[in-house]
């Protein structure tokens, strides 16, 4: 009956490492014009992510969102899978 709506920020990555329980890390990558030479560069950024079940995989393309602090670098939670990573 109450419906949230969801005024949360959402970002896209690709998980880099799953080495920790419970946490996983994101490289979101961006593409922004340059503001003098206006090529066009590639910013990423890392995010450490909540995975409670430890299911995402490195390699795994996620989304994640924000959400209340939760460790001291972790204020984001993986919330669904978009794509899966492909083994060789």
């Amino acid at each position: 009956m109450t419906e949230t709506s969801s005024n949360k920020r959402t970002l896209t990555g690709r998980v880099v490492s799953d080495k920790m329980n419970k946490t996983v890390t994101v490289l979101v990558e961006r593409r922004v014009k340059h503001p003098l030479y206006g090529k066009i560069v590639t910013r990423s950024q890392k995010y450490h992510a909540h995975d409670e079940k430890n299911e995402f995989k490195e390699g795994d393309t996620v989304l994640i969102e924000e959400c209340r602090p939760l460790a001291k670098t972790k204020a984001w939670r993986v919330s669904r899978l978009i794509d899966k990573a492909r083994t060789v």
